[in-house]
């Protein structure tokens, strides 16, 4: 936990909590929280899932067409910010079912440039807003 604790700090101290912040607020949320929100050069996205703008409404049933829609959620916010998928350096994907792994994977590998792929972390959760199958986070950095 302490260990933990000096992370934070750290990251605190090098993205300088007192750098200025922009809240990007024009993007359709389902809850009281900011889409994005630029800390310096750093980017936050919120997490997306795969509803399709205007309608509120899942884009389909099947991992691979929420996959696409939460990518293009997630790559409107982004553009929004001046932000594109190159700058993203990490992102987090939560599935409903790990066992939609390997179907996300093709969807999601293709959306970053091969080779350039950013950090991820993906797990499982019991369940998502909107009964989602997928939900993803993004952090992006725009390099000075």
């Amino acid at each position: 936990m302490k260990n933990a604790i000096l992370l934070l700090l750290a990251a605190a101290s090098i993205v300088g909590c007192s750098a200025s912040r922009t809240y990007i607020t024009d993007a359709q949320v389902i809850g009281p929280y900011s889409p994005g929100v630029k800390v310096g050069d750093l980017l936050f996205v919120s997490g997306q899932i795969a509803l399709k703008p205007g309608t509120g409404e899942l884009a389909g049933d099947d991992i691979e067409s929420q996959t696409r829609q939460a990518l293009e959620n997630l790559r409107s916010i982004l553009n929004k910010a001046g932000y594109d998928v190159s700058d993203v350096v990490q992102c987090t994907v939560y599935l409903k079912n790990i066992g939609d792994y390997s179907r996300m994977n093709q969807i999601y590998g293709s959306f970053f440039t091969q080779g350039r792929y950013p950090s991820r972390t993906a797990v499982e959760v019991s369940n998502l807003p909107r009964s989602a199958k997928i939900e993803i986070t993004a952090v992006a950095c725009k390099g000075r």
